[in-house]
């Protein structure tokens, strides 16, 4: 299949592609926006095309289909910040240099899921890309809306501990 054919693409492929190719809206100055208006994040610090970068990049380092980008936003959001713009500046910078040295245009430009993986690859050891991916461990991972997606009912000590709970009862492994 050649990357100009869109018959036998996965719903991921499908997605993936659609993000890249301008489904997030840089809308004015300020904010990025879903094309559905369902949400959007006003940046501040950053730029809208930064936070673009960003949330895709969250998206390619955890990826999961069935949870909507407007968590991903919420994940990255602290990256708006007077005392991380420089940083995420650079890191976006080292982003883009990874992109280019493999013939893209950009980080945020590519529009293959396999193809900005490589991009994340070739960084991957560095602090921008660390920093990121950690902070989106508990950034994203500690929203209560995405947990029942997972099957994690969260804690249960105050409801007698997971043995008593039924802590076997995950249907999706």
């Amino acid at each position: 299949m050649t990357k100009h054919d869109l018959r036998g693409l996965t719903r991921r492929q499908l997605l993936t592609r659609s993000l890249s190719a301008g489904a997030l809206a840089v809308v004015g100055t300020g904010f990025i926006a879903a094309p559905d208006a369902a949400w959007a994040v006003e940046v501040t610090a950053i730029t809208p095309e930064q936070m673009a970068t960003l949330l895709q990049m969250a998206r390619d380092i955890y990826p999961h289909d069935q949870v909507a980008d407007k968590f991903y936003a919420v994940a990255v959001k602290g990256y708006d910040a007077e005392d991380r713009k420089e940083f995420v500046a650079a890191g976006i910078a080292e982003l883009d240099a990874a992109a280019k040295a493999q013939g893209h245009a950009a980080y945020a430009s590519i529009g293959w899921e396999e193809d900005r993986v490589k991009v994340l690859q070739a960084i991957e050891t560095g602090t921008f890309f660390q920093t990121v991916r950690s902070g989106l461990v508990t950034g994203l991972y500690n929203q209560k809306e995405i947990w029942p997606i997972f099957g994690y009912q969260g804690e249960s000590f105050s409801q007698g501990g997971y043995i008593e709970r039924g802590f076997n009862d995950i249907d999706w492994l």
